[in-house]
Formats: C-alpha cells, sequence, structure tokens
C-alpha cells in the first residue's frame, strides 16, 4: 500500500512540474514560523489562507459548472454570523462553531440554487447577487441579536498564539483546498464528479442528453462551494473575533471572481495564486493609500490583456506539454511522452 501511494505520488507529483512546485509552495508554508515569527507577516499569511479557501470555492462553484455566482459572500456571511451567535448565545467554541457554521451554508447554498436550476447567464448572477442583500436587511433589521451595524463582537479566540493560529490556518486550508481539487480533477479514477462538472459546463443540454442528472451536481456544487465558503467565513469570524456587515459586503464576492480570474479560473491552483499574488500586494501598498488600488488595477488589467487564460495556467502552459495521445502531462523540455513514447511535437 505504501510502495503504490509512493509510486503514485511519484508519478502524479514529482513527474508534473506544476503540481511539483505547488508541493514545494505548500511544503514551505509550514516553515514560514521557522524564518518570521513577526505577528503582522502571519496576520497576512493567515488571512491569505482563508481567502484562498473563499476563492477557490468561487472557482469549484462557478469556474467548473459555469454558475457565475456574484453573490458568493453569502455563504461567508452566513457562517461567520451562525459561528458568533452560537459562539456568544451558546458558549460552544470554534472548533464546534466553524463546522456547524460551514453546515448552515450548505444549507444556504442549497436554497441560493433553487433559481440556479431555472436561470442562467447574467439571470442566474444577478440573482445570486440579491441574496448577501437580502441577508443584510435581515441582520440590520434584528440589531438585538445581530447586533446591526457594529456586529458581533467579542467572540472565542481561536487560540492564544498566533504562531498556532497560523498552522491551523494553513492546515485547514491545505486539506480544503486538496479536496475541491480531488472533486475537481477530470483525471481521478476515484472520485467522478471533475468529467461530469466539466460537462455541465461546456454542454449542459448535451450533458443531460447523456443520462447525467444535471440538477443533482449542480445541488452538489452549491453545497460544497457554500461548504467551503463557510470554513472560510467561520474562521475569519473567530480570528478577527467579530462577525459583522462586511462579511456579506458585494466587494468581498467580486475580490473572489478576480483572484480566481488573475490566477487562472477552471483550475483551483489559479485562486490560490491569485490570492497569494494579490492580497499581500495590496498590503505592502498600503504605504502608498493614494495611489494603492490604481496600481493594483494596472496589474490586473496587464495580466488579463498578456496573459488572459491567468498567470497559472500561463506559467504552466510554459513549463508543461500535453501528450497529444494519452493526454498526460510532462515535462515541456521533454521530446516524447514519459508514458506512452509519443512526440510531443
Amino acid at each position: 500500500m505504501l510502495r503504490r501511494l509512493l509510486r503514485d505520488f511519484q508519478g502524479d507529483v514529482l513527474a508534473i512540474p506544476g503540481r511539483f512546485i505547488a508541493f514545494i509552495f505548500f511544503l514551505l508554508l509550514f516553515l514560514v514560523p521557522l524564518i518570521t515569527q513577526e505577528p503582522y507577516t502571519l496576520r497576512i499569511l493567515i488571512f491569505s489562507n482563508i481567502f484562498v479557501i473563499f476563492a477557490v470555492s468561487w472557482d469549484f462553484l462557478s469556474g467548473y459548472t459555469g454558475q457565475v455566482n456574484f453573490g458568493h459572500a453569502l455563504f461567508f456571511g452566513v457562517a461567520a454570523y451562525t459561528a458568533a451567535m452560537l459562539n456568544k448565545y451558546l458558549g460552544l467554541q470554534p472548533w464546534a462553531t466553524i463546522p456547524i457554521g460551514a453546515l448552515v451554508a450548505v444549507l444556504a447554498g442549497v436554497l441560493t440554487c433553487i433559481p440556479a436550476l431555472r436561470l442562467r447567464g447574467p439571470y442566474l448572477s444577478l440573482v445570486t447577487l440579491a441574496f448577501p442583500l437580502i441577508l443584510l436587511g435581515i441582520i440590520k433589521a434584528f440589531p438585538d441579536v445581530t447586533g446591526g451595524e457594529h456586529g458581533i463582537t467579542g467572540l472565542t479566540r481561536l487560540s492564544d498564539s498566533r504562531i498556532t493560529d497560523y498552522y491551523i490556518s494553513v492546515i485547514v486550508m491545505t486539506v480544503s483546498v486538496f479536496i475541491m481539487w480531488k472533486l475537481t480533477d477530470a483525471r481521478s479514477g476515484l472520485v467522478r464528479t471533475g468529467i461530469i462538472l466539466h460537462a455541465i459546463r461546456e454542454d449542459e443540454i448535451a450533458a443531460r442528453a447523456t443520462g447525467i442528472n444535471t440538477i443533482r451536481y449542480k445541488v452538489l456544487a452549491f453545497a460544497v462551494g457554500g461548504f467551503f465558503a463557510g470554513i472560510a467565513g467561520a474562521f475569519y469570524a473567530h480570528f478577527m473575533r467579530i462577525a459583522g456587515p462586511s462579511t456579506l459586503d458585494l466587494m468581498l464576492s467580486f475580490q473572489a471572481v478576480i483572484w480566481s480570474v488573475f490566477g487562472g479560473i477552471v483550475s483551483i491552483y489559479g485562486a490560490v495564486v491569485g490570492v497569494y499574488f494579490l492580497y499581500p500586494l495590496l498590503e505592502i501598498l498600503r504605504v502608498i493609500p493614494e495611489f494603492r488600488f490604481l496600481i493594483l488595477g494596472a496589474i490586473v488589467i496587464l495580466i488579463l490583456l498578456f496573459m488572459p487564460e491567468g498567470v497559472a495556467v500561463w506559467i504552466r502552459d510554459k513549463i508543461e506539454r500535453q501528450c497529444p495521445r494519452c493526454k498526460l502531462a510532462n515535462v515541456a523540455l521533454r521530446r516524447t511522452c514519459r508514458a506512452c513514447g509519443a512526440s510531443l511535437y
């Protein structure tokens, strides 16, 4: 068993440049506290980990099924408020409030997908855009319970140490990204959802004609996307020790879109690259607040002009070459496929 896992690791990770770089990247994340324990740096990285989960969950839902959701902050905010109220009024600890908040976000995802079964394209996007606004109105209508404009404050900390918070965020982010990557992997022999989600995105009518229950998989996509966005929202609430209207901000939904498109939509790792590039950059640019968003906007526009498929996808295409016969990824320097021996040129 161990020998088979090692062989699969060598063939599926070490032999593919993009996955090898991703492996090294995630490995280095665990070594960061050995390099620096500066609280502000760790804080930026913790936020990056939280938003990676959030952005990847948007890519899972909107990128892989084509159900473009402009109200993804709904799941983030629902989980944040659920975790906050359970902690504030019932005294539950983060290890309980975070998964419960994520499950409530799943319920919100299932309810949100009801319009998705009838609407497509811009109509679906506009409907999803309205849901966070509706919830925001409900929150402001019951300030005694939700805290109104000020939100629910004084939540229990994740831990007593910033380093512990960092390691928790890295582990949760790594596991979450890995699960969503496996669910979308079209070549996976264990989980077959990836190829089905691809089929629904490319041509839903054709997918339905082949016998695929597209409704079931749309509901699944909203549920999974809602769950992981909920994990991010509940984690954020406990790290910040507050759940407020900002967790339902429309800008938060659009940031998930920007991060995913910048890194490379329909790739999972593209959202990771987008968050880890843009979020720390935005923090660095605080030294020049007058030009902060101007510079960020210019960078995003230039990247989309010259790398329309995203930074991560552009880099992957430069270092990998797909075999025309067996569709296996190879190092770009190879002349023949490592598996079937077919010419790569």
